[in-house]
């Protein structure tokens, strides 16, 4: 992954954030659910 590469998705998920925070919507609780569920799968098949 270059630099630029690497800023432009940094930059697409801050403004991704942004716009969820700003309008009031509930996503970020859901992907923090899933990615825990995630840790969890993957500790299992560690």
């Amino acid at each position: 992954m270059t630099n630029s590469i690497a800023l432009g998705l940094g930059l697409a998920i801050l403004v991704a954030l942004g716009i969820n925070f700003w309008f009031g919507f509930d996503a970020h609780i859901f992907l923090a659910k899933q990615f825990v569920d995630l840790i969890q799968v993957m500790a299992f098949w560690r």
